[in-house]
């Protein structure tokens, strides 16, 4: 077999899979566990929808019943025509907040990927320690760094700035770990054979190893998208015109709580809607992470 045909043959055993050896028994019970489960989890959410359309009477209702009997859109007609009459027109806090979304997860995981792909596939000095010093970091959440991060971007006169935000989300921690145990199962020995194909470390790293650990990065991108649309940031961005829309939207439940469920229902869905699609239409690749997580070269 010729040179160039290596690498392509060494990328087509890794993406082999091994079907599972279970009875037809097995597989009913599996599935029919795993939709038990899937109901019960999916119960919040269902709920969350229905009470968005009930009419303010239904959705007072004590108990309160899963589906609306009497069904409308209205909560979403005066949640939008409630931001339009703001101060700050609706449409500046979604660009905040996409702009702030996007920018930050696309930055933590082209970071978290290229740290990850140096620290799996090669060794050099402090490369261990500087891994477990992210592992540690693992374990103290936002309370805890919230103080040295504020000070952080105070000396960096990023306070009240896009990059107060943007920063903290791509030096993550989180992105790091999983990307770094997701590529030390691709095989060594592809990389290789693509650098005896010729190819240099940043083709390998961009058009081979990073289409390879999709999975990888989509179930980052979900955390990232998750933490970054659902945050109101209020710590950092003092600016009307620069919040973010969860804080917009956090705001129409402050006032008259009782006048305002059905929007205070409204602005649950719009909350949950963006993290929500994002996985469902990556559902499937996010799976593969714990598909070929065991594979090792």
């Amino acid at each position: 077999m010729s040179k160039k045909h290596t690498t392509e043959v060494k990328l087509h055993h890794y993406k082999h899979r091994r079907k599972p050896n279970r009875s037809i028994g097995g597989d009913v019970g599996i599935y029919i566990f795993l939709g038990i489960a899937s109901l019960i989890m999916f119960f919040p959410i269902i709920f969350t929808i229905a009470s968005s359309l009930k009419p303010l009477d239904e959705a007072l209702k004590n108990p309160p019943d899963v589906f609306p009997r009497n069904p409308t859109t209205d909560n979403f007609t005066d949640l939008f025509v409630f931001m339009s009459r703001s101060y700050i027109p609706f449409s500046r806090y979604l660009w905040n907040t996409l702009f702030v979304t996007v920018a930050g997860t696309l930055g933590h995981v082209v970071f978290a990927s290229m740290a990850a792909y140096v620290l799996s596939k090669y060794n050099f000095p402090g490369g261990r320690i500087f891994f477990k010093v992210a592992v540690v970091a693992l374990m103290f959440n936002g309370y805890v760094t919230g103080v040295p991060n504020y000070i952080i971007m105070c000396k960096l006169n990023f306070v009240d700035t896009y990059w107060a935000l943007i920063l903290p989300a791509i030096g993550a921690p989180i992105g790091l770990f999983l990307m770094k145990q997701f590529m030390e199962s691709f095989p060594m020995s592809v990389i290789e054979a693509a650098k005896i194909d010729g190819a240099k470390e940043i083709t390998i790293f961009w058009k081979l190893v990073m289409p390879n650990v999709k999975p990888a990065w989509l179930t980052i991108s979900v955390f990232s998208i998750n933490a970054l649309w659902n945050n109101p940031q209020t710590q950092y961005i003092y600016t009307e015109a620069k919040k973010m829309l969860v804080y917009a939207l956090n705001t129409i439940q402050t006032g008259n709580l009782v006048a305002r469920q059905g929007m205070a229902n409204a602005v649950m869905v719009v909350t949950l809607s963006v993290p929500i699609i994002f996985f469902l239409f990556s559902q499937s690749q996010i799976m593969e992470t714990m598909a070929t997580s065991g594979l090792k070269d």
